[in-house]
């Protein structure tokens, strides 16, 4: 029996819908606009803003500083190919357990090692001891940058010497790896910054670690919801977005029990049981993705929705894409916000005059919405460099 065919228009129809990015499709909550996409790129400050605004039926900055700060239905976790994610709080254990536990190991054994080279006696204990006084002092004192952290606990000004006897030896402070491995054992978590939404100075809280989800439980669920969300895609694409090993991706895959369909190109890819069906095109959309937005990030091949002739312009050296104009489904372009506040745009193709129309009118609502704010990508890519100049 033959497979079902999705084509590329199909493809488009549903990452416009599941992407809550159509107008009909928006969301009415932050957790629900993360959801849409599994996790929101946390790297970049400003993208799980800008990210989570182009997902909403409405609201400015304060109601996604309320969801991370106030009502922590999203917060922010060092996860998926060892980059900050921001999740709902639902779905944050099952991240935890698939993925950031792992991580949080691996930091731990990686300062260790580091510990024990400087010979300086610091050991397992000397850290134990500095991660509860932090603790301690979170509790006395609430929220606390690192600097702050660093000033009111002696063992977090301790320096320590990396690659001893190398030419690339270098001294640091271990504040910050110290500060890093709390956060990915999921005991403090990134609380208000110092500044605006646009900031990356975050104090720190203390937190209960995450309920324990049997690994194999947490990566069949994040594989099941991300097929959801990315599907037609393949075992090669959530590799990818997880950064798990290929066995890995293969067992959770298979617990998933996806669908087969058969793509334009003849090639075949997975979709969630029983979801080959085709769905109703929604209405025309424009949109203005930040970079590193999850839907431009979330195969590894982005051929359905990108002209390769375009990659060189809308992404960095390594890969991080930068801020994109959408027009149903398909990068068209990329924008860029100048030193006086005004978004700028250029497309790539000619999508056509109503399209021009839904983008500048999605251009200046996203201008409203961001205000007297700057917004610069951490990840400067071509266009958006030659925008701003």
């Amino acid at each position: 029996m033959s497979l079902p065919l999705v084509t590329t228009a199909e493809r488009r129809h549903r990452l416009g819908k599941r992407h809550r990015l159509a107008p009909s499709a928006r969301a009415a909550s932050v957790a629900e606009a993360a959801d849409s996409v599994v996790a929101l790129h946390a790297t970049d400050a400003a993208t799980v803003f800008l990210s989570a605004r182009a997902r909403l039926t409405g609201g400015g900055p304060d109601l996604i500083e309320r969801a991370l700060y106030e009502d922590v239905s999203l917060v922010r976790l060092l996860s998926m190919r060892h980059t900050l994610f921001a999740v709902s709080a639902e779905l944050a254990p099952h991240v935890d357990s698939s993925t950031a536990r792992a991580i949080a190991t691996k930091e731990r054994r990686t300062l260790l090692k580091h510990l024990d080279e400087d010979g300086q006696g610091l050991d397992a204990e000397w850290l134990a001891r500095a991660e509860t006084a932090a603790l301690d002092t979170l509790d006395t004192h609430g929220p606390s940058t690192g600097s702050q952290l660093s000033a009111a606990v002696p063992a977090l000004r301790q320096k320590i010497t990396i690659s001893r006897g190398k030419k690339y030896e270098t001294e640091q402070g271990v504040a910050t790896r110290v500060i890093r491995l709390l956060a990915a054992d999921g005991r403090i978590r990134r609380d208000r910054p110092r500044g605006s939404w646009t900031s990356s100075q975050y104090r720190w809280v203390h937190t209960e670690a995450w309920p324990a989800v049997p690994v194999a439980e947490a990566r069949t669920e994040i594989a099941r919801r991300w097929l959801r969300a990315y599907g037609p895609a393949t075992e090669t694409d959530l590799k990818w977005w997880t950064g798990w090993t290929l066995t890995d991706v293969r067992k959770a895959l298979a617990a998933v029990g996806p669908d087969q369909v058969r793509l334009e190109d003849g090639s075949t890819a997975l979709v969630s049981p029983g979801d080959s069906a085709p769905e109703p095109a929604p209405e025309p959309w424009a949109a203005l993705l930040p970079g590193l937005d999850p839907t431009g990030m979330g195969w590894a091949d982005r051929g359905f929705h990108l002209d390769p002739a375009h990659r060189s312009a809308l992404f960095d050296y390594a890969g991080n894409i930068g801020p994109t104009v959408w027009w149903n489904g398909e990068i068209v372009g990329g924008w860029a916000q100048r030193s006086d506040g005004e978004i700028v745009w250029r497309l790539l193709s000619g999508p056509g005059r109503a399209a021009e129309q839904a983008i500048t009118a999605e251009a200046a609502r996203l201008a409203s919405w961001v205000g007297d704010a700057r917004v610069t990508p951490r990840f400067r890519t071509p266009l958006e460099r030659e925008l701003v100049a």
